[in-house]
């Protein structure tokens, strides 16, 4: 079994994303971040990203958060492209049977948009992510929720190898509070040295190097 993260991992959402997060923050009378800064923020969720590195109060992450999403619901979504050989990876492991899940930070409603956007989502047993009231936001809390709704439609299998898949410490950290390995991949948002330093199991360079590691 794969749990797989999704932006920074199947597909490239950074324009999008980094575009609502300045959205919301010109709302707010906040200062943009240099450009590098702001890709720091491509991958942890939303609440952290306001709260810890804009030390946002919960009424003003909620205002930041309603912002985000009234621009990203209607057109960050789509400011998005699937990297180059994941439908290919996604085949080759459907079709060598091997259940495939999303888990990722990001809401459920907006990951089965995009899934279904790229049809990717044919692929997948279960699209797990955070809820919009933010009482499942951290990776920890998606992987258990993505493991519950498995093993209620008959899909997870406790004797079948399980790693988790992602492109940032976040998915290392969520994925270990679970005892499941990840492999880091190196063309999302993450260095080698944060996902290394994290405790990631293995590094790819690309979906043809996951493909061959998974199979």
């Amino acid at each position: 079994m794969v749990l797989l993260d999704l932006d920074g991992t199947l597909t490239d959402a950074g324009p999008g994303i980094l575009n609502c997060i300045r959205y919301a923050l010109d709302d707010m009378g906040i200062e943009h971040p240099d450009d590098a800064e702001m890709r720091t923020f491509l991958g942890p969720p939303l609440a952290d990203t306001f709260g810890r590195h804009f030390g946002m109060s919960s009424e003003q992450i909620d205002h930041a958060i309603a912002k985000y999403r009234e621009r990203y619901h209607e057109v960050g979504l789509f400011e998005n492209s699937v990297y180059d050989g994941i439908p290919e990876l996604l085949q080759s492991l459907d079709d060598a049977g091997i259940v495939l899940a999303i888990s990722t930070s990001k809401p459920t409603y907006s990951a089965t948009r995009i899934l279904e956007h790229f049809e990717l989502d044919q692929h997948l047993a279960f699209i797990g992510g955070a809820d919009l009231a933010g009482t499942r936001h951290d990776k920890a809390a998606v992987i258990a929720h993505t493991l519950e709704e498995l093993h209620v439609l008959g899909r997870l299998d406790a004797d079948a190898r399980m790693v988790m898949v992602g492109d940032r410490e976040h998915d290392v950290h969520g994925a270990r509070a679970h005892g499941i390995d990840t492999i880091g991949v190196l063309w999302g948002y993450g260095s080698q040295e944060e996902l290394l330093g994290a405790g990631a199991a293995h590094l790819v360079e690309n979906p043809q190097k996951l493909g061959s590691l998974l199979v």
